[in-house]
């Protein structure tokens, strides 16, 4: 089914496109800076999964609906906005904790009470992942114009090499993504003041996300 002439260029085209910074990357870095490894990992699920929801579409030609209907692109790109600014202005607006003040027992338990859900936060944090992905319509239109560049006009099923060709896509992000958490926790435990740093990362992280939430209210399909 691969033709390995156009195969193999594919992979160096994902591998490039994966490693530009952008806001998936961006939101990876920023969750395993501040939460550690599994929170980078979860965030890094959740952004895939997006992404998988982008390839299945433009296989199956529904992202050619947003690339022709100028409704469709402005209530995605609307969303999408929505929530890069949601998320900016969180990060920018989050207060430092508190240093140097020893916690009564009260207040070690209600910490540990807020803590114990785990879970959800995780849960959150793949959300976040995924929505930051699958609201951004750029991305469809970036499948539904790159993918089938590499797919040769005498295949028959189109559908499928278009699956395919988006799950090597996705598995070359996952590496370089994967890459991206265990460099950021390993710059994490081995600077100081991690505490200051992550809170002046998550401002700069802050600032990005609305920067690509302006970004892309500019674009157009």
């Amino acid at each position: 089914m691969f033709d390995v002439i156009n195969v193999i260029p594919f992979i160096f085209a994902c591998l490039l496109l994966n490693i530009l910074p952008g806001p998936d990357s961006l939101y990876i870095i920023a969750r395993s800076a501040t939460q550690g490894a599994r929170a980078g990992v979860v965030a890094l699920l959740g952004i895939m999964s997006g992404v998988s929801v982008h390839i299945v579409a433009a296989a199956l030609g529904l992202s050619a609906l947003l690339a022709t209907s100028a409704w469709a692109f402005t209530v995605i790109k609307v969303a999408g906005c929505a929530y890069l600014l949601y998320l900016g202005f969180s990060m920018l607006m989050a207060k430092r904790p508190q240093q140097g003040r020893t916690e009564t027992e009260g207040e070690l338990q209600a910490k540990q009470e807020v803590e114990l859900p785990r879970t959800a936060s995780l849960q959150r944090i793949f959300a976040g992942g995924f929505l930051t992905n699958v609201l951004n319509p750029k991305v469809a239109l970036f499948f539904l114009a790159f993918v089938p560049q590499f797919i040769p006009a005498e295949v028959a099923d189109k559908t499928t090499m278009f699956l395919a060709l988006g799950g090597i896509f996705t598995l070359t992000g996952t590496s370089w993504c994967l890459l991206l958490v265990i460099g950021t926790v390993w710059l994490r435990k081995r600077l100081s003041g991690v505490g200051r740093l992550s809170f002046w990362l998550n401002k700069a992280a802050g600032g990005l996300f609305v920067y690509f939430a302006v970004k892309l209210a500019l674009a157009s399909a």
